[in-house]
């Protein structure tokens, strides 16, 4: 079943695999932010809110850490896939209650199957 998308990631290659991953994948992107201020901002001005955020640790002006927990303040019932390389901020993410973490770097097929569970 599709879902819709929002990808928060300050890198814009991998942002842009992100969105052509998923729509092959028949997914709907609905947004995308490059720092976590951007993504809470957005994030704001959604009329309807997505199934599932991808969200960066690492971005410049606000952390994914400092977004997911303004934005699941907003919206407990958002699926947060937390993407992160710096494997230390996994229990304070999954305490947040993100619905994944995601090990950078990851494989496609890992990301797909992630957001097909959610």
């Amino acid at each position: 079943m599709p879902k819709n998308v929002f990808i928060v990631e300050d890198e814009i290659d991998l942002m842009e695999f992100y969105v052509e991953a998923l729509e092959l994948s028949g997914h709907i992107i609905v947004g995308c932010a490059r720092n976590g201020a951007e993504a809470v901002e957005k994030f704001l001005e959604m009329n309807e809110h997505p199934d599932v955020i991808i969200m960066d640790y690492r971005m410049p002006v606000k952390s994914g850490i400092e977004a997911t927990r303004e934005i699941l303040n907003i919206d407990p019932s958002v699926k947060v896939i937390f993407a992160s390389a710096d494997y230390s901020v996994e229990p304070e993410a999954m305490s947040m209650g993100v619905a994944a973490f995601k090990r950078k770097p990851f494989t496609y097929e890992e990301l797909i199957k992630s957001i097909e569970e959610i």
